[in-house]
């Protein structure tokens, strides 16, 4: 009976064993496949194209139609265009100081034809003493002067329109769209007819810069 006994202790003793070894086992396993089967993403943060490099700035970076692209807007600056006014020239004067030799300005227009001027009638203007053939005339040009004296200071039109002064003649003259023109001779008023308002657009565009010495 003993030995019975000790036998059955025997085998509950090896199953016991066994079965804890069967359990580690079965522990373990379960930790492998926990270990395997469990995967850890990590956390990836991905960087924002839009936040700004300085977070204190007041302006949002990503306002816009594109906010992320960089802003590159041109400035245009609008040049101010300043004409220059043409300085005043002096008109040209003969050794006593007169105006277009001494002919009435005003009987261009009114008479058509170059007349001496009288001493009896005369107006300064300008750095020129004008005369005229009657009171009517001078009064006619002091109350307008700009209207009845000659274009370039009473040079040469000819030789403005070439970059450069000459004196006149009293009969080289022409009235083009009421203004009064003389030129060094009829020779040269006849060159200068031959392009009228081509050679005036170049007077006109020479006579700013133009020295004036006569």
């Amino acid at each position: 009976m003993r030995i019975r006994y000790l036998g059955q202790l025997a085998i509950a003793g090896l199953m016991f064993a066994m079965g804890c070894t069967s359990g580690v086992a079965s522990n373990a396993d379960s930790k492998t496949e926990a270990a395997t089967t469990e995967v850890v993403t990590p956390s990836v943060t991905e960087a924002d194209p839009c936040a700004s490099s300085n977070p204190e700035l007041a302006t949002d970076p990503c306002a816009g139609a594109n906010p992320c692209a960089a802003a590159n807007s041109a400035v245009e600056v609008e040049a101010e265009v300043v004409q220059a006014t043409p300085a005043d020239h002096d008109y040209f004067v003969g050794n006593n100081g007169l105006a277009i030799h001494g002919t009435d300005p005003v009987a261009y227009f009114t008479e058509g034809a170059a007349v001496t001027g009288s001493p009896e009638y005369t107006y300064d203007w300008g750095n020129a003493t004008w005369q005229f053939a009657s009171a009517e005339n001078r009064d006619l040009f002091a109350a307008n002067p700009r209207q009845y004296a000659p274009e370039y200071g009473g040079f040469c039109a000819w030789a403005v329109s070439q970059g450069y002064t000459a004196s006149i003649d009293p009969n080289a003259w022409r009235i083009v769209e009421g203004r009064l023109y003389l030129n060094y001779s009829p020779g040269v008023q006849r060159q200068w007819e031959q392009d009228i308002p081509g050679n005036i657009s170049k007077a006109d565009a020479n006579w700013p810069g133009l020295s004036t010495g006569s």
